[in-house]
């Protein structure tokens, strides 16, 4: 928190214009690493396609088990973003700013809210913009994978563009989900695997469904095969 105070007149002046913003993104990634350094976290990524090869624009697509996965992800892909986040971050007063105009809220409640957060995220694409989206529809408590909602892999297959898999290992360990002196947190090394791009020229809606399932899946057995040997 306190590091956001100390750069909040920062983002707010290189929030001001959309030119700006991927200034803003950069001073993201600088305060990223900031907070994770002083509780003494380390992030060790597997990367299955370089950084530097990722595809842009994409479509990333995580499990979603700690609030660290925000904060990593300015970390592990190096190439400007969106993302898409939940309504009740525009309540928090410092965080709001981030999703002001940079990024995009949506309120999951809402079909309408929802449709124009899904426009706004194309919008972005045709721009060149990559987006960010966590299917899961929020944060699992127990670090256990729940279902895929369809809007990720429609926005990839609409606008037919890569969808990136990506696994966060064991941030729910680092940080629990839940209030402040209500959940565990600590040290560690935080280990994420950033999947191959899977193209998606030339399906059609038809294919969203084998699609949402092989990203689960993927996503699905690396969790697998990591709690396999840490529990």
């Amino acid at each position: 928190m306190l590091g956001l105070v100390v750069l909040y007149p920062l983002f707010f002046i290189f929030l001001a214009k959309r030119d700006w913003f991927p200034i803003a993104f950069k001073l993201k990634k600088f305060w990223a690493g900031w907070i994770l350094l002083i509780p003494g976290i380390f992030i060790k990524v597997k990367r299955e396609t370089s950084a530097d090869s990722l595809p842009q624009p994409a479509v990333y697509c995580a499990n979603h088990a700690s609030y660290l996965d925000i904060v990593m992800s300015y970390l592990i892909i190096p190439k400007y973003y969106v993302f898409m986040g939940k309504q009740e971050l525009d309540k928090a007063p410092l965080f709001r700013i981030f999703f002001k105009r940079m990024n995009i809220l949506v309120d999951r409640s809402s079909s309408t809210s929802s449709h124009r957060a899904f426009l706004r995220a194309g919008r972005e694409i045709d721009k060149g913009n990559s987006t960010f989206l966590y299917p899961e529809g929020g944060i699992s408590s127990n670090g256990k994978l729940r279902g895929f909602k369809n809007g990720a892999f429609k926005l990839a297959i609409d606008k037919q563009v890569p969808i990136v898999p990506i696994t966060y290992l064991n941030n729910w360990r680092l940080l629990q989900n839940g209030g402040f002196f209500k959940s565990f947190g600590g040290p560690g090394v935080s280990r994420i695997v950033v999947h191959k791009p899977i193209p998606t020229v030339g399906m059609t809606e038809n294919d969203l469904l084998s699609l949402k399932t092989k990203v689960h899946e993927i996503i699905s057995k690396e969790l697998e095969k990591y709690n396999d040997k840490h529990n």
